[in-house]
């Protein structure tokens, strides 16, 4: 079985700071994860190529992050950020597509989660962003509360040549054992053919100390049966995971909630999707 990991970052706190960690919860990411750790955690869990993913909207980390896909054993794909609110956005695509690893961008991304308007997404310099995106053959990974889902709704609706990975299945309130309006309003994105979503940030969005799979159940059903294999694909969230598990905690934990499936639909999981949208042919260097 072969296993990509559509969803994992690095930092070094000795390059860049990550503000976002902050107070005693997140204390333990208070350090650097490099991408050396996650290659030792890869194969450990027989990962065999990884997408590596933004973490802050700093302009320099994207070329940094192509950087390192270079030399990696494992990473095959880079979703980076640029701003979108920018109206140079399609320059700045080419640009970065032109530096050392600039042909492992796969994807832009942004905190779409920390801005306070619920309807960012749909806002037209947003909206100009996006279809510079699809023009340049990348897709755009979503990272959103559920009240934001409405939102990535109508802009996938009105730039339906981008694809639109939808990370973590929206937060939804595991922890608090609620479904509702999440599961509505997931539905309505999973309706649009442009979209697919990533098993992946369950973890924390449950109690971290005292999960089960069986918590986390209810809401991968409702994913696998809103956008079906062939649209889902295995995340780890690492090292965000490690609040809550090890690596391999969470691959096994995935395994389960999605054991129903027949063995052809777990391989999209596992890796099908993950090729598919993110261009990813095979895992270099080693």
């Amino acid at each position: 079985m072969t296993v990509i990991d559509a969803h994992h970052h690095v930092w070094d706190l000795g390059v860049r700071d990550q503000e976002w960690i902050t107070g005693p919860e997140l204390a333990p990411l208070r350090r650097s994860f490099l991408l050396a750790d996650l290659e030792a955690e890869a194969r450990g869990a027989g990962v065999t190529a990884s997408v590596l993913v933004q973490t802050v909207t700093v302009a320099e980390e994207t070329p940094e992050l192509l950087a390192l896909a270079v030399d990696s054993e494992v990473v095959g794909a880079v979703v980076g950020w640029t701003d979108p609110t920018s109206p140079g956005v399609a320059d700045e695509l080419a640009r970065l597509r032109s530096l050392p690893g600039g042909g492992f961008l796969r994807g832009i991304r942004h905190q779409v989660q920390a801005e306070p308007d619920p309807d960012w997404l749909t806002r037209p310099e947003v909206l100009r962003a996006l279809r510079a995106i699809a023009a340049a053959g990348l897709g755009y990974d979503l990272v959103v509360l559920p009240h934001q889902l409405p939102a990535a709704v109508r802009a996938a609706a009105a730039v339906p040549g981008l694809t639109f990975v939808l990370d973590h299945l929206g937060k939804p309130p595991i922890a608090s054992g609620r479904a509702e309006p999440w599961a509505a309003r997931l539905r309505a994105l999973a309706a649009l053919p442009n979209t697919v979503c990533k098993l992946s940030g369950m973890l924390t969005e449950a109690d971290w100390r005292s999960w089960t799979v069986d918590d986390l159940r209810p809401y991968a059903d409702t994913v696998i049966d809103a956008f079906g294999p062939r649209r889902l694909m295995f995340g780890s969230d690492w090292p965000v995971s490690t609040l809550a598990a090890g690596y391999g905690d969470v691959v096994a934990a995935v395994d389960e909630l999605i054991a129903p499936l027949t063995a052809a639909e777990r391989d999209e999981v596992w890796s099908g999707t993950a090729r598919r949208v993110y261009g990813i042919t095979g895992v270099h260097g080693g």
